[in-house]
């Protein structure tokens, strides 16, 4: 069977496949690691974030047998392992936080409309959101980054950090209040991230 007789099924029966047909695994690395990169970009920086890209799917590789079948997306999953990562590198993260605020945020690298939204969000808010980012504790930071820039909801969030679902909200609200009282009365930032 080839990655192609693939394409239709979910991840769930991918993965399982994948035990026995190793190179079948290149489907969920073809689905889903330009959205975990763009979060360990985020998270890392994008030299860093190769690394810890290729550090994620190996781990998800040998581990895909422990993967729960009854889970139809891995994103969650690999999210969770990618964050496990970023966080055995939390005093570099914040180097590399203070660092990206003297050069600015990684190019974008999705389509013509989302840069444009990328720039205009990243010159209202530049080094202050930086500097709020890097205020926040480790995990209202791993939250608020997966929700707000990764596009997860609270299912989603729980199951990638192995959180209750209540501690996703919590951890979520304390966050936003964070980032807005380091912001000020910014309106772009408020209703940036009250959506989300």
């Amino acid at each position: 069977m080839t990655p192609e007789d693939t394409e239709a099924d979910d991840d769930a029966s991918v993965i399982a496949r994948s035990r026995h047909e190793p190179s079948l695994f290149a489907v969920i690395f073809d689905r889903h690691a330009r959205h975990i990169h763009r979060y360990l970009a985020r998270r890392l920086g994008a030299t860093a974030a190769d690394d810890v890209l290729a550090d994620t799917f190996l781990i998800a590789f040998d581990k895909r047998a422990k993967f729960d079948p009854d889970r139809t997306d891995a994103r969650p999953w690999l999210y969770g392992i990618a964050t496990n990562l970023v966080s055995r590198q939390r005093r570099a993260e914040v180097r590399e936080l203070k660092l990206r605020m003297a050069v600015g945020p990684p190019p974008a690298q999705e389509g013509h409309a989302d840069r444009v939204a990328d720039q205009v969000t990243a010159q209202a808010l530049g080094e202050e959101l930086d500097r709020a980012l890097a205020a926040l504790r480790p995990r209202e930071r791993d939250v608020l980054l997966l929700v707000a820039a990764e596009g997860l909801g609270y299912q989603e969030v729980a199951e990638a950090l192995a959180i209750p679902v209540g501690t996703v909200k919590s951890r979520l609200n304390r966050a936003r209040g964070r980032v807005r009282a380091e912001l000020g009365p910014l309106d772009l930032v408020k209703e940036t991230l009250s959506h989300g």
